[in-house]
């Protein structure tokens, strides 16, 4: 009988040997495994059994255990059953009792766990060592594995989107896209303000593909090309006044620049702080493309007015009081809009500001400022019993005093328009007028200075030149002619010492009273007197009788006022 001998390639045994080394050594740490397992079981029946004798010992131990108990245990030591009739400690003496057997029962389940392990390790490795796999097919299987791990962890299946049929990006999957195209459609909203816009369904399309993984985008990048491809909104940088967007621009930086320069025009050496009464703001967004500007607009805008002054022109009927109400201010506010108008005067065909020109921006600077300025003296007076009540007499002049002051005014757009005095100190003292001051009673006829109409009427004429009336008349008028009823009382205008009352050519019947402080009035054209020259008058009292003596053309009282000599226009000083 022969025997035919197979021949085996080189190197054959050698890639044997060396894969029944791997699967021998595989097989021992099982077995380590197994083994240690083990001996934490039997390590786990032995602990209850300790825990038992322990329980016994404490139960020994126990120096307050009534009598009873103590016997139980006397009885246990002395190999008799213990007995007990407490039903706890009858309790106590049954769990002491079992743990013995129940360490017993434990320690016998795991033997026979181990000796089912031990059988089945020395099955497997009976197993492997019957397995005999050719090399070839091992390594083989070995690259195709690991050729797999590799495809999986560098390529992966995603979702290419396209927009106007180009592909644009590549996302994980459909969900991403979903997102992104949300996205779109809600900063989109924001920017435009139009609450129900939608992205087109017709304008993306997507495909499922395989690709690198290093090809997969997040979906921000979807957000914004599908962004740049609808080319309603752009991402830019805002500048908002009060909460109100006034330009954008896609330069960083560009906005914050065109602020600082708006301050510099009105920063000088002694500013302290420049800053805008507006709140300005600049943001990173989305925005309608339509308000993005070029810098050079923005900067135009920025010294422009968001409103212009309005004017109003004034017409027949119209009053102070009118024209502020129909605008919605107050006489205080139109006036101050409107300086240089008289407040009793009002002419048709007059131009008011009744709003002023709105800025942009209002800048606000304020510089601390020093200077030396005049403290104003007070007046200190000196009761005098030889002159009258209500006369003063100048005993010595005051002067002013100096006082350095530092303040913070406060410019608007570069005009005046406050100042905040920081510190003061003071250089000079002021000192104060000295006056004497009247304490006699003054007579009732003495004059108070003021001059009231000497009778009720209708102005006729006025004082200065006039065509002349009547043959004879002068063509300067020296007083007013106040037209009224025949016998209409005639009352002096203010306090004084009758000076004539009598005939005089032209005036008629005529009264002059000297009032003592350089004032005199006339009271011509009366049909009677009553009262005579030397005569004491006070202020309102009846001199004499409405008239048309002299020269005249009705009943009408001439009434003029002379000062130091001088006829001067009453109307300036009837009060």
């Amino acid at each position: 009988m022969s025997s035919q001998i197979q021949k085996k390639k080189p190197g054959a045994d050698k890639v044997g040997s060396w894969a029944e080394k791997f699967i021998k050594i595989c097989a021992l740490l099982l077995s380590y495994g197994w083994k240690y397992l083990k001996r934490g079981a039997a390590y786990a029946g032995k602990g209850l059994a300790r825990l038992g004798r322990w329980l016994g010992k404490a139960l020994r131990g126990a120096a307050a255990i009534p009598g009873r108990v103590r016997g139980a245990l006397t009885e246990q030591r002395d190999s008799r059953f213990p007995e007990s009739d407490y039903p706890l400690m009858q309790r106590l003496l049954f769990v002491r009792g079992m743990m013995p057997r129940l360490g017993g029962a434990v320690s016998e389940r795991l033997l026979r766990r181990r000796k089912r392990s031990a059988q089945g390790n020395i099955r497997a490795k009976n197993r492997l060592e019957s397995l005999r796999i050719h090399p070839a097919v091992f390594l083989a299987g070995s690259m195709a594995v690991a050729l797999a791990a590799v495809g999986l962890s560098l390529y992966t299946v995603g979702t290419a989107v396209s927009c106007n049929g180009r592909e644009i990006c590549v996302l994980a999957g459909e969900a991403d896209v979903k997102q992104a195209v949300s996205q779109v459609e809600e900063i989109t909203r924001q920017a435009l303000g139009d609450p129900d816009y939608t992205v087109d369904p017709k304008l993306v399309q997507t495909q499922r593909k395989l690709v690198a993984r290093r090809n997969i985008a997040k979906p921000a990048v979807l957000r914004d090309t599908l962004t740049e491809e609808i080319g309603l909104i752009d991402y830019a940088y805002t500048l908002y006044v009060d909460g109100e967007l006034v330009a954008a621009t896609p330069y960083a930086g560009a906005l914050d620049e065109l602020l600082e320069q708006l301050k510099i025009g009105y920063i000088t050496e002694n500013t302290v702080e420049c800053r805008f009464e507006e709140t300005t703001e600049i943001r990173h967004e989305y925005v309608d493309r339509s308000e993005i500007m070029n810098l050079g607009y923005i900067a135009e805008l920025l010294n422009a007015t968001k409103q212009g002054e309005v004017t109003y022109t004034v017409e027949l009927g119209d009053t102070y009081y009118g024209v502020a109400d129909k605008f919605g201010l107050t006489l205080a506010e139109l006036l101050e809009m409107n300086p240089g108008y008289d407040v009793s005067i009002l002419r048709v065909d007059d131009v008011l500001t009744v709003s002023r020109a709105v800025p942009y921006l209002t800048v606000v600077d304020v510089e601390r400022q020093s200077a030396v300025l005049d403290v104003a003296y007070g007046v200190t007076y000196r009761d005098d019993d030889t002159m009258y009540q209500g006369d003063t007499r100048l005993i010595s002049s005051g002067e002013y005093g100096k006082e350095d002051v530092t303040a913070n005014t406060i410019y608007v757009n570069g005009q005046e328009a406050g100042r905040q005095v920081v510190a003061r100190a003071m250089l000079q003292q002021p000192v104060n007028e000295v006056q004497a001051r009247g304490t006699k009673e003054r007579p009732y006829w003495m004059a108070t200075g003021y001059f009231r109409w000497p009778c009720g009427g209708v102005l006729t004429s006025r004082f200065g030149y006039r065509p002349v009336p009547i043959a004879g008349a002068a063509p300067f008028h020296k007083g007013i002619d106040i037209g009224g009823s025949y016998g209409t009382p005639i009352c002096a205008s203010d306090g004084g010492t009758v000076e004539y009352s009598g005939w005089q050519s032209g005036y008629g019947y005529l009264v002059i009273i000297d009032h003592g402080n350089g004032f005199k009035t006339y009271y011509g054209h009366n049909s009677s007197l009553l009262v005579s020259s030397g005569d004491h008058v006070y202020p309102g009292q009846q001199i004499a009788r409405m008239g048309s003596t002299g020269l005249s053309t009705g009943n009408h009282c001439h009434f003029g006022i002379m000062l130091n000599g001088t006829f001067v226009n009453p109307l300036n000083y009837l009060g």
